[in-house]
């Protein structure tokens, strides 16, 4: 059979799958209603004797067979038609489609009965009856054509001059040279025989060269329509996709850079009519194959909303260089294109129309008006829709729709829209055909979501910070150019420490602890800090806390904080106010989220790793354990962490089960936005209920746990669980005060009783009986909620500083009674106490 004598070309699968170009029918009514064939059975008068015999493979079971009727759109009867009014030259125009259905050539050489590829041909054809039944296309066989449908626009094999516009000689050779191998031979093909092992996602046909210059030649010609005024806009159905494409490499389903093909082709011919291209891609991956091809070229801008996960998503570590990820938001362009390459990388899967919306409005809209370009093409992988088994994320139909309905107000609404990826076969469907009508001129659905996650957010503001430098219409903009002259700025954490340090000393005569640290950065100075009591029999209170939270009224435009609007949040001090009034001792441990390094580096920094900060959380509470809380004679020792402070405790407990059995009296934790742990050991089956019932452990409202399936059934190894009604930890930790200090006070109720009258010092405590903890099971290792950097905490248990070789602070060190002389500076006040020799 000769693929370009145009014969519509059916794949039979028997009981799987009837026919590809069969009428379907779509459930629901967001398609809109559906154009009838004229008979019953649209099948009726097919020959279904005939089995061609061909070097192109069928999907699976009875082959190939030939129609005895053409079902290709003729473009006699529905090619586009000039607009009907002069005067509304746009709105009156056609939307042009471009669908050929021998792209489902394309097809596995030696095909799986039970596995089908998510690269599917019936994706295309999916999409193609949708339009149909939705009355936007119109076929043979349907009432029609009117001026209201799509005006079709052929589809052509796109040449070789074209092809290397963006990939090379070699490129082009090697994909040519599959329609001449049989299909065992294909199995075992490599492009580049010895630098890897087998393709990165592809599948190879000897009709493969054929459907992808149909793909890159239907994209162009797509581009050249709108361009000639044939119509005003474009759907592009076209497989295989193409942005994944490298310049020497196929991988990730895509065979030729389909979009960039046409960017550069359109350039070429219309010269200054169409300078300036701007390329969205809302794919779910990454479009590194787009980003290559046009990383220096400052009239191409590159914009992807992609799933990242800070470089463990597809396509990151897949690249035969080895690259390091390539889709993150520092990759801005080179030379002159700096700028002009824009990553929005979400960090987390589940993105929804929200988050979509917000990256729309903060970030794509701004930056196309201000490069106002000549044409829009939109990269338009629907593998990010509700459903996809790829993509994992929740974008709807209408955000589909909208984000359609925002870019068509550039470029005058010259909008090509190419499709990539979507492998959910009624997700694309109704995807597209959103698109399809807002393309159309009807208007966009309403969105049921409006708020983006916090994770979102987070990543937009991070694209914001760093794309500020290229744009003038982001704000606020990135100080790291301004603080890395004469300013010479002073983070603002280890300022803010000092402060704690002088007004816990003049209020409590708190001073430093003697930690021992060879290498000591300024974000540690003054982080440990203990009441004079801290070694004599009284209850102590060890808190280990984040940074008191710091609210801020930026100036909008420039940036700029106001010392007058802006205030200082320490709830932590309130607890321990209220401790030292009962006569407790304490020992205040500050966490910094940020280690100041020592080089005085003045960028923005993102907050340090969970899995670091806690570690080091953990090394930190193991050396006071050792130093000073086992060697005084408290009567009650109480632990009290906040996000890392209770990874650190949960590590601490489980390294040194009966060291904190024997001492311990209550653990107490407070869980925003960091993996919820448990307590359990390998070794002591009791742990866990010993730790339930010595801990309080409040965790936030919207933490990734509660929307967990674990949450059905909460284990006690992770303690007496609380939902709290907040959501940070500022908020939680005023909201259960009452509920804490009631706990302390049960518990020291016999010691407070045994008090000198004289040592009596506002003994009455206040608080609320706590509710009843939830009753529910966990899930074995706590990993919910990610970190605000998608990183997930080990479970792994610190080893104790008693036991075999570990990082633990005491390693090297003298006895306990005599820890060597620290980095911190000395106490304000010598005083005759069991504190460490110097």
């Amino acid at each position: 059979m000769d693929l370009d004598d145009g014969t519509d070309v059916l794949m039979h699968d028997d009981d799987v799958l009837d026919s590809t170009e069969t009428y379907t029918q779509f459930t629901g009514t967001s398609l809109g209603s559906a154009i009838k064939p004229e008979h019953d059975d649209p099948r009726e008068g097919f020959s279904r004797t005939k089995v061609l015999k061909s070097a192109t493979p069928a999907l699976k079971g009875a082959g190939l067979k030939i129609a005895s009727v053409d079902h290709r759109l003729n473009p006699r009867k529905d090619a586009p038609r000039p607009p009907k009014f002069d005067g509304l030259p746009y709105s009156t125009a056609q939307t042009g489609l471009v669908y050929d259905v021998r792209m489902r050539f394309h097809v596995e050489a030696i095909p799986s009965e039970h596995d089908m590829h998510p690269e599917d041909p019936r994706r295309i054809h999916a999409i193609f009856e949708a339009f149909v039944h939705a009355g936007l296309a119109w076929r043979e066989g349907c009432n029609g054509p009117s001026d209201y449908y799509m005006g079709r626009i052929d589809a052509r094999k796109v040449t070789k001059d074209e092809v290397c516009l963006v990939h090379t000689d070699k490129h082009w050779d090697w994909v040519q040279s599959l329609s001449t191998k049989t299909a065992e031979e294909l199995v075992d093909e490599l492009q580049h025989p010895g630098e890897y092992r087998q393709m990165d996602s592809v599948y190879l046909s000897p009709s493969t060269p054929y459907c992808a210059a149909l793909s890159a030649g239907g994209a162009i010609e797509a581009c050249r329509a709108i361009m000639l005024g044939t119509v005003k806009n474009v759907f592009a159905v076209i497989r295989p996709p193409g942005h994944h494409a490298e310049r020497e490499d196929v991988k990730g389903f895509c065979f030729y850079d389909n979009v960039s093909i046409a960017t550069k082709a359109c350039q070429q011919e219309f010269g200054e009519r169409c300078r300036k291209v701007f390329i969205l891609d809302w794919d779910v991956h990454h479009g590194n194959g787009i980003q290559q091809a046009n990383y220096d070229d400052p009239n191409v801008l590159y914009i992807s909303l992609h799933v990242h996960k800070d470089g463990r998503f597809y396509p990151e570590n897949s690249y035969r260089d080895r690259r390091d990820p390539y889709g993150d938001h520092l990759h801005c362009g080179e030379g002159a294109g700096l700028g002009t390459n824009v990553n929005i990388p979400w960090r987390n899967h589940g993105m929804g129309d929200a988050d979509y919306i917000y990256a729309f409005q903060q970030i794509v809209m701004p930056i196309a008006t201000e490069f106002d370009p000549d044409l829009v093409i939109i990269a338009a992988g629907f593998d990010a829709a509700e459903g996809d088994m790829l993509g994992g994320c929740h974008v709807t139909p209408a955000a589909y729709a909208h984000m359609t309905h925002m870019l068509m107000s550039l470029a005058k609404g010259r909008v090509a829209v190419c499709l990539e990826g979507g492998y959910n076969l009624d997700s694309i469907a109704r995807s597209a055909c959103a698109v399809g009508r807002t393309l159309m001129g009807e208007p966009p659905d309403r969105l049921d979501s409006f708020n983006p996650t916090k994770s979102g957010v987070d990543d937009v503001k991070m694209v914001v910070r760093q794309q500020s430098k290229f744009w003038s219409c982001l704000y606020p903009k990135d100080l790291t150019a301004r603080l890395a002259g004469p300013l010479q700025g002073e983070r603002m954490h280890d300022l803010v420490r000092k402060w704690q340090a002088t007004t816990l000393w003049e209020e409590h005569e708190m001073s430093p602890l003697f930690i021992h640290k060879e290498k000591l950065s300024k974000s540690f100075e003054n982080q440990v800090l203990a009441t004079p009591n801290y070694t004599e029999a009284r209850p102590l209170l060890v808190i280990l806390h984040d940074p008191p939270e710091v609210l801020a009224s930026p100036d909008p435009r420039t940036g700029k904080i106001e010392l007058h609007n802006t205030w200082l949040t320490d709830i932590v001090k309130t607890y321990v106010n209220w401790a030292v009034k009962q006569g407790f001792a304490v020992i205040d441990v500050n966490l910094p989220k940020h280690v100041t390094s020592d080089d005085g580096t003045q960028a923005h920094e993102e907050v340090d790793e969970v899995v670091y900060r806690t570690k080091e959380a953990t090394q930190l509470l193991s050396y006071l354990w050792d130093n000073y809380i086992e060697l005084n004679d408290s009567t009650h020792v109480f632990l009290m962490g906040t996000n890392t402070g209770h990874g650190a405790i949960i590590n601490f407990i489980k390294a040194n089960e009966e060291r904190a059995q024997e001492r311990l009296t209550k653990a107490i934790s407070f869980v925003e936005d960091v993996p919820l742990q448990s307590c359990k050991s390998a070794t002591n089956d009791q742990l866990q209920y010993w730790y339930y019932g010595a801990s309080l452990v409040f965790v936030a409202d919207e933490h990734g746990f509660w929307h967990s399936e674990f949450a059905r059934k909460i284990k006690k190894r992770f303690g007496r669980l609380y939902k709290s009604g907040e959501e940070n930890i500022s908020d939680m930790l005023i909201a259960h005060k009452d509920a804490v200090t009631e706990a302390l006070l049960q518990e020291t109720e016999q010691w407070r009783s045994g008090r000198p009258a004289s040592d009596d010092e506002d003994m009455a405590g206040t608080g609320a009986a706590l509710p009843e903890p939830i009753q529910k099971g966990l899930p074995p290792v706590g990993n919910f909620a990610l970190s605000p950097r998608g990183k997930g905490i080990s479970n792994g248990n610190f080893a104790s500083p008693r036991g075999r070789a570990t990082r633990s602070p005491r390693i090297g060190s003298p006895p306990k009674a005599t820890p060597p002389t620290a980095n911190f500076a000395l106490s304000p006040r010598q005083r005759l106490s069991r504190s460490p020799a110097k």
